[in-house]
């Protein structure tokens, strides 16, 4: 895939980055019961409106964010998919995906809505526990998009998992 593969669903594009621009660009877009793009979580450094159905949102280099994506026809739904992408550092490798410019660290690729489904709740069990879910530690949802794959329940993200993450990134710095 190259930066340029991501279909545009309404016609006109996702405005080009700078070379200067060091932002992860994702474009959003909202059509009542046929497209629906949006944030779960995540800390936008910028926000673009480009029409009443499509806006552009922007992160910094090392945020986390959830991108979900739901589209239909008329026979029902053709896509359900949730991942959760980290925005790359300038000269970082990264993967393409849909929408995002230029791509990111794909920590987590769901696709089903009954599995999209037991992600939001996980993300939601995060939030109770008082945890910010941009703050979880990358492994974390690596192990979720494992086990949800093979058919098993995540371990939950606690506040003692957590505290350890935050020591853990402490120490690398």
């Amino acid at each position: 895939m190259t930066g340029n593969a991501a279909p545009r669903v309404l016609g006109g594009s996702v405005p080009i980055a700078h070379a200067s621009d060091n932002l992860t660009h994702v474009e959003l877009t909202w059509v009542e019961k046929r497209i629906e793009n949006w944030i779960r979580f995540g800390r936008e450094a910028r926000e673009t409106i480009l029409d009443r159905r499509r806006r552009v949102l922007s992160f910094r280099p090392g945020s986390t964010f959830a991108f979900v994506r739901w589209a239909s026809n008329d026979f029902g739904t053709i896509i359900s998919r949730i991942d959760i992408v980290c925005a790359v550092r300038p000269g970082d490798a990264y993967q393409t995906l849909p929408f995002v410019r230029p791509g990111g660290d794909i920590l987590l690729k769901i696709e089903g809505w009954p599995k999209v489904q037991q992600v939001l709740r996980h993300i939601d069990a995060v939030e109770a526990a008082g945890i910010d879910p941009c703050e979880v530690g990358a492994d974390h949802w690596r192990h979720v998009a494992n086990r949800l794959s093979a058919g098993h329940q995540p371990r939950p993200y606690t506040l003692e998992r957590h505290q350890a993450w935050l020591k853990r990134r402490e120490i690398e710095r």
